[in-house]
């Protein structure tokens, strides 16, 4: 006698398995194109984002020089770099200085436009090429003649001005003719959004226009070309740490080549992993899917299984069997699903080309396409070993017995065990490579909590239907019991259909809050103005004259300088660790003010505001959220660098703060002495009561004309070019919710069609005891009306509740319920449903009773 050795047995068993498997797949994929496809269209959706961030990724790593114009950029705010400052630059390579600022720009005719003036000297640019259209060299672009400067300007000034090539335009007190349209800017993407177009002048013509007050708000960027030979990421690194050590107060925000633009890589990555999220959502939701679809396979295939039992193999012999059908079979919708997620980089450039403003580089991402390839997998295995373990124990005789009386039972602990070790790994994933594992984390438990609620919905529906008292409406009496029946469709519309709708709800209701924040009506007591660089000696007289302009408004009014926090509780900025929440505010400089009383807006809700004649050391107001987020308390000390020097001053207090109001306010906010004989200048605002446009270019122009150096900013168009960025963004959002609305809409299909079966039953045996087609169509879109209505209020009550969340909690936005759109997401849910399992229903009628009877 032989014994066959345990890892033979094995072996050989897993060949059989394969062989039996890819046996029963030669008959074709019946059953299985909603699994397929469910599986496709998820792991498409996370490849292809995965691929086009990686792609712009390296696009933004390999073009890091070219972005940022330099290998390393030293920027300062409200001043300039001091000689000593710029000799040590100029020491280590070669050096290139820019100023940008916001300003006013005059037409011959009077006309105003807010723009985005940017002064360059002789050297930019020392990396890339600025696209101008008529091309010229810099030199006799920006040069002066006859008694103009030459400047470039974006195209939608001209269209907003009505001036053309050739035109000239006043900003400040000098003039500049019209030479050119800029284009592309290599170093325009390590900037900061604009709120008005670019205009391209020379830094001899910015001198001259007497823009250039104490306290003007210009940043200046002072960029540093290292000699080639030096020209790398240790060199760059090395600049740096040798220019903190030597200009400690200088005041610098610094940025390499590797980190070009560091807010535009961490908003890429953040959104990368919400579509990511998005696209795992969809991958959920086809597991249904998967689910309806291994379900309704082996129920199709009863007696193969029986057969299988009946000539000794065992129960572990068939699971492994249709377990290798389903990892072949998510295989294929894995692969098919990598295909197209790894050609989107490619199909985007070939499409749009040049007109990308992001330097996006297609190429195959074997890292991301491998993990896309892992969810797909997981996710199948996820969902499917539910139904493939309850076949282990199922005796031959009820396999046969199943189609007229199924058994519900439990598959074993082993095979709980091993899915829920795959739906750990499954959580592990999302959550171990995610950008923000916190957010990954909320979004795992609230599917775990969605797909909980869904499955006691449909189970309270169910209760509430075997309930009911019984009506002498044939037609409603019928749908009732559907609903509850042995075998109903019930719990698969409703886990099929009910996440899908609450994405859906979700970002439709994020999306109307977004138009209502930024495009619709202007919060109440919202500023129609804001006004920046007003000099400070006439800070008084400008306040004057708005009152003179419109005397029935209210002008606010208060001093500016611009800081960055260097330290707080004794650790450096780089060190202090501070929540997401708060990171951004050491991110850059930030604005600052001094004050004696609160600030309008802003409410103590720690310490207690200094007097009005406090004479001691600087005290500071922080607010309270960021305090919070930097783990700082009342008394600590926190430094901050302002016009190169170190300020420290004293946590006296913490506030709350009104920033839906768009009044004027500040993060931090000093005591009068802190910034004792700084030059700064003053923001203003002045907020109409009933404001309209032409009283508006009224203001505008008689601002403009008695101070040509204020810069006025109409709140409404900053807002609508916020909106603009905003509807991009929803819009993407949009598109990759699809992906997840398509899953649902799949899996419902494919969940009646899994129902097929005993449709056909039923409508057989009812018509032969005399029902006739009109009651039985009747009876089965009341049927479908009922669980499509529950199923909607559920996505409408979910998907609002994540919308507020998300508003309120992360976007800290106020948030208002929209019921229109929450209405049709329930008509088109009812429609879905019943016109879907209408037409699976005319299939079911149009069977001969003979064929059927005769196999019952």
């Amino acid at each position: 006698m032989t014994t066959v050795s345990e890892p033979v047995y094995r072996s050989r068993a897993s060949s059989l398995a394969l062989r039996y498997a890819l046996r029963e797949l030669r008959g074709g994929l019946r059953g299985f194109y909603v699994f397929i496809a469910c599986i496709a269209l998820g792991v498409m959706a996370i490849a292809g984002v995965g691929s086009v961030a990686a792609s712009l990724g390296e696009g933004l790593t390999r073009e890091g020089r070219t972005l940022l114009g330099g290998d390393v950029a030293f920027s300062l705010i409200q001043r300039e770099a001091k000689p000593e400052e710029i000799g040590f630059l100029r020491a280590r390579g070669q050096v290139s200085v820019a100023a940008a600022l916001r300003v006013m720009a005059r037409s011959h005719d009077g006309k105003l436009a807010l723009v985005e003036l940017k002064a360059v000297d002789g050297n930019y640019p020392m990396l890339g090429e600025v696209t101008l259209e008529p091309k010229m060299p810099m030199a006799d672009l920006l040069a002066e003649r006859d008694g103009a400067f030459g400047a470039a300007v974006d195209s939608t000034l001209l269209a907003r001005l009505d001036l053309k090539l050739g035109d000239r335009i006043t900003i400040g007190n000098a003039t500049f003719q019209i030479r050119s349209i800029v284009g592309a800017e290599p170093d325009k993407l390590a900037g900061n959004v604009g709120l008005g177009p670019r205009v391209l002048v020379s830094e001899a013509s910015l001198r001259a226009s007497g823009l250039l007050q104490p306290g003007s708000l210009v940043r200046w960027i002072y960029r540093v070309k290292l000699p080639n030979n030096a020209a790398d990421d240790r060199a760059a690194t090395q600049l740096i740490e040798s220019a903190r050590s030597a200009l400690p107060e200088a005041g610098w925000w610094i940025r390499s080549s590797s980190n070009a633009s560091p807010q535009l890589e961490r908003t890429i990555s953040r959104f990368s992993q919400f579509l990511t999220l998005v696209g795992l959502a969809a991958l959920l939701v086809g597991g249904v899917g998967v689910a309806n679809a291994v379900k309704s396979h082996i129920d199709r295939r009863r007696d193969v299984i029986a057969s299988f039992k009946a000539l000794g193999a065992t129960g572990r012999d068939v699971f492994t069997i249709y377990l290798t059908q389903v990892v072949l079979l998510a295989a294929v919708g894995s692969v098919i699903g990598l295909a197209a997620g790894a050609a989107l980089p490619f199909l985007i450039v070939g499409v749009f080309g040049k007109l990308l403003p992001l330097p996006v580089i297609p190429a195959l991402h074997p890292d991301e396409l491998a993990l896309s390839f892992v969810y797909g997998l997981l996710t199948a295995l996820a969902f499917g070993l539910w139904p493939l373990g309850r076949v282990h124990d199922v005796p031959v005789a009820a396999l046969f017995r199943e189609e007229v009386a199924r058994e519900w039972h439990r598959p074993r602990w082993a095979y709980l065990a091993l899915m829920a070790a795959v739906i750990v790994l499954l959580v592990a994933v999302a959550i171990g490579l995610s950008y923000d594992k916190r957010v990954a984390a909320v979004f795992v438990v609230s599917s775990v909590a969605v797909f909980a609620l869904l499955r006691g919905v449909a189970a309270g529906l169910m209760a509430l239907a075997r309930r009911m008292p019984r009506s002498r409406i044939t037609m409603l009496r019928l749908a009732i019991a559907n609903v509850y029946r042995p075998g109903a469709l019930t719990p698969s519309v409703v886990m099929s259909l009910g996440l899908g709708l609450a994405v859906l709800v979700t970002i439709t209701q994020i999306d109307g809050n977004l138009r209502r924040q930024f495009l619709a009506a202007l919060p109440e007591r919202a500023p129609s103005f804001y006004f920046i660089d007003i000099p400070t000696a006439d800070a008084d007289r400008f306040g004057a004259f708005l009152k003179q302009v419109a005397p029935q408004s209210t002008v606010e009014d208060v001093p500016m300088l611009r800081g960055r926090i260097v330290a707080a509780r004794g650790v450096k900025a780089d060190e202090l660790n501070p929540s997401q929440e708060s990171e951004w505010v050491l991110q850059s400089d930030r604005g600052l003010t001094y004050t004696n009383e609160v600030p309008k807006g802003s409410k103590v809700v720690e310490g207690e505001w200094w007097s009005a004649d406090y004479k001691g050391p600087p005290l500071v107001s922080l607010e309270k959220k960021i305090a919070d987020g930097l783990k700082l308390r009342i008394g600590d000390e926190i430094v901050v660098n302002v016009l190169g020097r170190d300020i420290p001053a004293r946590i006296s207090n913490l506030r709350n703060v009104d920033w839906q109001g768009l009044g004027i306010n500040f993060v931090l906010v000093f005591s009068p002495n802190a910034f004792k004989g700084a030059p700064h200048s003053h923001v203003a605002t002045l907020s109409e009561v009933h404001p309209d446009p032409a009283g508006d270019a009224r203001i505008i122009k008689q601002v403009a004309d008695a101070f040509p150096m204020v810069t006025s900013v109409r709140v409404r168009e900053a807002l609508e070019t916020v909106g603009t960025v905003v509807t991009n963004l929803v819009l993407a959002i949009r598109g990759a919710s699809a992906v997840t609305l398509i899953s649902a809409i799949l899996v419902l299909g494919g969940a009646l069609a899994a129902g097929h079966r005993h449709r056909v039953y039923d409508a057989v045996i009812l018509k032969t005891l005399g029902a006739t087609r009109a009651r039985l169509l009747g009876a089965y879109a009341l049927e479908y009306l009922m669980i499509g209505l529950a199923t909607a209020v559920f996505g409408v009550i979910a998907g609002s509740i994540a919308a507020w969340l998300i508003v309120t909690r992360l976007m800290t936005l106020s948030f208002i319920w929209q019921a229109g759109s929450a209405a049709g997401v329930v008509i088109a849910a009812l429609i879905v449903t019943v016109g879907l399992g209408l037409a699976g229903t005319l299939l079911a009628l149009n069977q001969k009773p003979a064929s059927v009877l005769r196999n019952l």
